[in-house]
């Protein structure tokens, strides 16, 4: 089995384009292995795994910056894919789910069944967690929620759900890394959760002068440490641990 492969082989397997990887040479994010004598680029195993991380942090969501930045920290490769294998483990869970719940549609509709309305929008996931939204902040904050996600264009919600991937992935990096919870990175992590709870209607994070934001922002990072489903988003109970720390010492909590 060869060791190396040429931009044009490495273009056609990782489904990208030669023009592409050329980029990410000009910007030291990805350097081939060697040049042949014709002045093509060629790549070895270990540029493999480096493109392998960069085309799986792109579906997070991150910019090329933000690759470079996640890239350069003290990581071992089995490490980094470990982080990246668990999110994805939790995105197949999700689609099959999505998927099941789609052919049941199409099924019913053939056969001219009744539909099945809670098999429906299985895996759809933005309503999982209404019973607890309701019981622990009222149904109003449920339905602005709600209303504010509907409301979106489906751009809209796929930028939001890559800024939440992005952000739950940087969290797992950091925990995986042993990052001090009074760190600068864990601080800056905190700020940029809090506005995103801020960002969304019908909690008390989205007015940042209410009395209750602070309250209910340490309520959610006990959540996150009580509930495997929470904890899951951040690599599991350690990571989960991790945010509460940095949210309490950035909050001033401790």
């Amino acid at each position: 089995m060869t060791n190396d492969w040429s931009i044009q082989q490495i273009a056609r397997l990782a489904g990208t384009t030669s023009r592409t990887l050329r980029h990410y040479d000009d910007i030291g994010l990805l350097r081939p292995s060697r040049l042949a004598s014709n002045g093509y680029r060629h790549y070895d195993a270990a540029a493999l795994v480096r493109l392998q991380r960069i085309l799986l942090l792109r579906d997070l969501g991150l910019g090329l910056p933000q690759i470079a930045e996640v890239l350069a920290r003290p990581a071992s490769e089995v490490t980094a894919l470990e982080r990246h294998l668990a999110w994805l483990h939790d995105e197949q869970s999700r689609l099959a789910r999505r998927i099941a719940s789609v052919a049941s549609t199409i099924t019913a509709l053939r056969e001219g069944a009744d539909m099945n309305a809670e098999t429906m929008f299985d895996g759809f996931d933005h309503t999982q967690h209404r019973e607890e939204v309701e019981r622990r902040w009222g149904a109003d904050a449920y339905a602005r929620g709600d209303a504010w996600w509907r409301g979106l264009a489906d751009d809209e919600r796929r930028d939001f759900r890559n800024e939440v991937a992005a952000l739950n992935a940087a969290w797992t990096d950091a925990a995986g890394r042993g990052i001090p919870a009074h760190s600068d990175e864990a601080r800056d992590l905190a700020i940029r959760h809090i506005a995103w709870l801020s960002s969304v209607p019908g909690t008390p994070a989205a007015d940042v002068t209410s009395a209750d934001a602070e309250a209910y922002v340490l309520g959610l990072a006990e959540v996150y440490v009580a509930d495997p489903r929470f904890a899951a988003n951040y690599g599991g109970q350690a990571g989960a641990e991790f945010v509460r720390a940095a949210l309490r010492a950035h909050l001033g909590a401790d």
